[in-house]
C-alpha cells in the first residue's frame, strides 16, 4: 500500500489532486474552531454533553460543541439530498431529471444547494432558539439569533462548496471526506478518553483492550462486507456482421453486499435528531421532555427506530442506485441473457429477487453494527467517542477514496491497492 501511495505521489496530476484535498481540508479544520461571538461556549458545551447531539459534533469534528462558524456541518445538505431523492422517486418531475444525464442532475444539484440554504437557516434558528441562555446577558435576543443563524447557515454553505471542490478537483468524494475529516479528529480525544477512564480507576485496561479487539473486528468486517458482492453470470449472443462473428462473451453484472455504503447511516441519524429538537423548544413541557428521553442515544425506542431507518434507507438507496428493470433492459438490447433465464421481464424478476437477499444481509450487518456499540457502552458504563456509526462511515469512506486513486493509477499502468 506504501509503494502505491509513493508511486500515485510521483505523478504530478494526482499528486496535485492529494495536495489540494489536504488543504481544503485543512480549511475545515481551521474553520471548526472559529467560534461565533456573544455566546457562552462553556456553556452550551455542557447542554450538549449527553444527548443525540454527539453525533452532530463527531462529524462536525467538534465544531458543534464549540459552537463555531462550522457547528452545523454538513447535516443540512444530508437533509436536502435525503428530500431530493425521495421526491425522485414520488415526483414525476424529479424522476425525469434524474434521467436526463449530467444536465438533469446538475439541475437536481442546483435544488439540492437551495434547500441546503433554507434548511440550514431554519436550522440555525431553532439552534440559536434552543441555545438561548447561552447568548450573553444584555445582548438583544432577537437580533442575537438572527447573526447566528446568518453564521451558521454561511458556513454550512461554505462546507458545501469545499466539498465540491473537492469532489471536482481533489480525490475522493468531498462531502464524505469532510464528515470522515470531523470523525478522525476525534481520535486524539478518544485515545486521551480511554487513558483516563484506565488512569482514575473507572475501568481496567482490559475492558479497554475488548474494546480496541472489538473495533478491530468490526473494521474487519466492514471491509469484507464493502468489498463482497454476488455475481450473477451473463452470457452474449454472438452476432455475425459480414464476415466478423461479434459477442459470444461470458461475463458477470456485479451486486455488492452493501451497495449503499455509508449512506444509509447518515441518512438515519439526520433525520433522528429532529425529534430531539424540537423537543428542545419546550423544555418544560411534559411530553416534550418524555420525546427527548425516548429519542437519547441509548434508549430501546431510538435503536429501534435507528435500525428501522437503517433497514428503510438500505433499501431505497439500493433501489435508486440499481434499478432492475433498466439493467434487465439493457441486457436485452445489447444480446446479454442470464443462463436458463429469458430476456425482459423474467430476468428483471430474478434480480429483484436476489438483490433484496444480497440487501437484506447488507441492512443487517449495517444495523447490528451501528447499534451494538451503544448497548455496549449502556452495560459497561464508558462513553467512548468511537462507535460503530463512526467506525463505518470512517472505513467506508478510506475505501472509496481509496479506490479513486487506484483507478486513476491503474489508467497510468501502476498496480492498485486492490490485488
Amino acid at each position: 500500500m506504501f509503494s502505491t501511495f509513493i508511486s500515485a505521489w510521483k505523478v504530478p496530476e494526482i499528486r496535485k489532486k492529494i495536495v489540494f484535498t489536504a488543504l481544503m481540508l485543512l480549511v475545515f479544520r481551521i474553520g471548526a474552531h472559529i467560534p461565533i461571538p456573544g455566546v457562552d461556549r462553556a456553556l452550551i458545551a455542557e447542554m450538549l454533553s449527553n444527548n443525540i447531539f454527539g453525533f452532530v459534533d463527531i462529524v462536525s469534528g467538534g465544531a458543534f460543541k464549540q459552537f463555531s462558524v462550522f457547528a452545523m456541518g454538513i447535516i443540512p445538505y444530508i437533509n436536502a439530498s435525503i428530500i431530493m431523492n425521495l421526491l425522485t422517486m414520488v415526483v414525476p418531475y424529479f424522476e425525469r431529471l434524474s434521467k436526463q444525464g449530467p444536465e438533469g442532475r446538475k439541475k437536481m444539484m442546483q435544488i439540492v444547494r437551495y434547500a441546503t440554504i433554507g434548511l440550514g437557516f431554519a436550522q440555525a434558528i431553532a439552534m440559536g432558539f434552543f441555545l438561548r441562555s447561552a447568548i450573553a446577558p444584555g445582548t438583544n435576543l432577537v437580533f442575537a439569533i438572527f447573526v447566528i443563524a446568518i453564521t451558521l447557515t454561511a458556513g454550512t454553505a461554505f462546507l458545501m462548496w469545499l466539498g465540491e471542490m473537492i469532489t471536482e478537483k481533489g480525490v475522493g468524494n468531498g462531502i464524505s471526506l469532510i464528515i470522515f475529516a470531523g470523525i478522525v479528529s476525534k481520535l486524539p480525544a478518544a485515545i486521551t478518553s480511554m487513558y483516563t477512564y484506565v488512569t482514575s480507576g473507572t475501568t481496567s485496561i482490559l475492558v479497554i483492550l475488548l474494546f480496541v479487539a472489538f473495533a478491530v473486528l468490526v473494521i474487519a468486517g466492514i471491509v469484507l462486507i464493502q468489498e463482497g458482492q454476488r455475481r450473477i453470470p451473463v452470457q452474449y449472443s454472438k452476432r455475425v456482421v459480414g464476415r466478423k462473428m461479434y459477442g459470444g462473451q461470458t461475463t458477470h453484472i456485479p451486486m455488492k453486499i452493501n451497495q449503499a455504503g455509508v449512506i444509509p447511516i447518515i441518512f438515519a441519524m439526520a433525520i433522528l435528531i429532529f425529534p430531539a429538537t424540537i423537543a428542545g423548544f419546550f423544555p418544560a413541557n411534559a411530553f416534550a421532555s418524555f420525546v427527548a428521553r425516548i429519542f437519547s442515544f441509548q434508549h430501546p425506542v431510538y435503536m429501534i427506530c435507528y435500525g428501522l431507518l437503517i433497514f428503510f434507507f438500505t433499501y431505497f438507496y439500493t433501489a435508486v442506485t440499481f434499478n432492475t428493470a433498466d439493467v434487465s433492459d439493457n441486457l436485452k438490447k445489447y444480446g446479454g441473457f442470464i443462463p436458463g433465464l429469458r430476456p425482459g421481464k423474467p430476468t428483471s424478476e430474478y434480480l429483484d429477487k436476489v438483490l433484496s437477499r444480497v440487501t437484506f444481509v447488507g441492512a443487517a450487518f449495517l444495523t447490528v453494527i451501528a447499534i451494538m456499540p451503544s448497548i455496549a457502552m449502556g452495560i459497561s458504563g464508558l462513553n467512548l467517542y468511537f462507535g460503530g456509526t463512526s467506525l463505518l462511515i470512517a472505513v467506508g469512506v478510506a475505501l472509496d477514496t481509496m479506490k479513486q486513486i487506484e483507478s486513476q493509477l491503474l489508467t497510468r499502468h501502476y498496480q492498485g491497492f486492490m490485488k
